[in-house]
């Protein structure tokens, strides 16, 4: 007997790489021992045969095969002893076992001890060809998801070679790993799924391996990248770079994290996919709280400030109540109506200002629905006319009427712009020039939704612009809180958007609002 070369590891027998189409068969009768042995010869494998326990066990103490065709029932030693001692000395190996259709609780017996498959007695040849042929295959598969699995930003890059070589340190990397790594096969079925996964996902390795595919737990838009990648073989296809994005755990918790991928591939061939998934839980906890406490510091930083735009407003109650009582005792009723004018404009200006300080003091998650945006522009508009004829000032508005409905809160957003328009309308009024202009316009660019509502008003230098959405600051000196800005911003934010000025003073300003057109935390993930 010809014996295969093997290399010895830590007390276990390693595959040889560049011999890997040996097969053992272990069967007690002849005429079907030697029938299998045929049948695989002719197949182009290197066949080696036992017919009884006793000399199958001396076998695989000998040599190592990739994959062995196993009896359960042999004279000397039964096939469980044979196939325990072929996954302890060579865990790499698949075995098949043999078993007739009365023996059917054996072969259950066996694949849970980590048999690959089974065929039932009396079998057709396509059924042995197939078992091996879907051993051998296994093997390649695992073997390359190893050699090919990316590290983490290229630290575990750097030791695929030591990876390769080194089953045992493969394994306590991925698994010592505090970002969950997760890999697939070409087929999207989850074969790799690290503790730190495990954690983060909520479903067991035993949920998971061989079980769930990647649709059922990355966020849809990557699970739908990865399917096509993997389906449509384009080595064209570049890696998925670091992203955040929102999953779904086992519980159904929407946790938000931050995720990068990319597909296997050798020589043109798809093998699978793998992706890493860093927790943004306790990262995002840290930044609601620093905003929280910077918000409540630069309240209490700016009372004293605050107190003077309070007594300005008392100061126009008393002159509301003294012009009112004035034109009582004198029953003189159009100076009462401008003394009542008078407090009711400040009563709405200090019961605005108490409503600011609350929105801005606390968190809130918007109140999503499915919208028009330019129906809350046109409302905005509507809103102002009256104000803004007042001023001389034109309103013009610039809408594209393409613009699909997107996911918002509307108050929030008409809250928002409401505040732009109005303070582009102030902007206006604090010049002297002719054919003032306030406009408001609707786009979509880079799959954004943008607001922009720009003016001919005064404009501002550098160093006020900077200054505009930090600590209550107002260009209005002490006709204004700058609460607006500030709460417009924190409106805006809490959408996931953005907002920016661009102003030039004696020309004017632009103000710029970016919304995502996805509803932040909506993921594909499996609930």
């Amino acid at each position: 007997m010809d014996s295969e070369p093997t290399v010895l590891l830590a007390g276990k027998v390693q595959l040889d790489p560049e011999n890997r189409e040996k097969v053992l068969v272990v069967e007690d009768e002849p005429d079907m021992l030697q029938g299998i042995r045929r049948i695989l010869k002719k197949q182009g494998y290197n066949v080696e045969t036992a017919s009884d326990g006793i000399r199958a066990m001396q076998i695989v103490k000998e040599n190592a095969y990739p994959v062995a065709l196993l009896d359960l029932k042999l004279p000397g030693v039964d096939g469980f002893e044979i196939m325990k001692e072929i996954k302890e000395r060579s865990p790499e190996s698949e075995v098949i076992i043999m078993t007739g259709y009365g023996d059917m609780d054996s072969a259950i017996t066996a694949l849970k001890l980590d048999a690959s498959d089974f065929i039932p007695k009396p079998f057709k040849t396509e059924a042995v060809t197939l078992a091996i042929r879907r051993a051998f295959n296994k093997i390649q598969i695992k073997r390359k998801l190893k050699e090919y699995t990316s590290d983490l930003e290229g630290m575990v890059r750097a030791a695929t070679e030591e990876i390769v070589r080194r089953r045992e340190f493969e394994s306590k990397l991925i698994q010592s790993s505090i970002d969950g790594i997760v890999a697939a096969d070409d087929e999207g079925t989850i074969v790799i799924y690290n503790q730190a996964a495990e954690n983060l996902l909520g479903y067991t390795k035993a949920e998971t391996l061989q079980k769930l595919n990647v649709r059922d737990i990355y966020p849809g838009e990557i699970a739908d990248e990865i399917v096509h990648a993997l389906r449509s073989g384009d080595s064209h296809l570049t890696p998925i770079d670091w992203k955040e994005t929102t999953i779904v755990n086992k519980s159904g918790e929407r946790i938000p994290v931050r995720f990068s991928g990319n597909v296997i591939r050798e020589k043109g061939k798809t093998f699978g996919s793998v992706g890493f998934f860093h927790d943004l839980r306790q990262l995002k906890k840290l930044e609601q709280e620093l905003i929280q406490s910077e918000r409540l510091a630069a309240i209490g930083q700016t009372t004293a400030g605050i107190a003077h735009y309070v007594k300005n407003i008392l100061n126009g109650l008393k002159g509301g109540i003294y012009v009112a009582n004035d034109a009582l005792e004198k029953n003189d009723m159009e100076k009462f109506r401008t003394g009542w004018d008078m407090l009711q404009k400040n009563v709405q200006r200090i019961t605005q200002l108490v409503n600011d300080f609350l929105y801005y003091s606390k968190d809130r998650d918007p109140d999503y629905e499915t919208v028009s945006p330019n129906e809350i522009a046109e409302d905005v508009l509507a809103l102002m006319e009256s104000r803004a004829r007042d001023y001389g000032v034109t309103l013009i508005p610039e809408l594209d009427v393409s613009l699909p409905p997107i996911p918002v809160d509307p108050n929030g957003i008409h809250n928002a712009l409401l505040n732009l328009v109005s303070n582009a309308i102030d902007a206006c009024a604090e010049t002297e020039k002719e054919n003032l202009e306030v406009r408001l316009k609707t786009s979509r660019q880079n799959g954004e939704l943008r607001y922009e509502v720009s003016d001919n008003g005064m404009g501002m230098d550098d160093e006020v612009r900077k200054k505009l959405f930090s600590s209550f600051f107002s260009t209005k000196g002490g006709r204004g809180t700058g609460l607006g800005l500030l709460m417009t911003q924190k409106i805006i934010q809490e959408h996931h958007g953005s907002v920016s000025a661009d102003s030039k003073k004696g020309v004017g300003s632009t103000f710029r609002i970016r919304l995502p057109y996805s509803k932040p935390g909506v993921s594909g993930g499996k609930p």
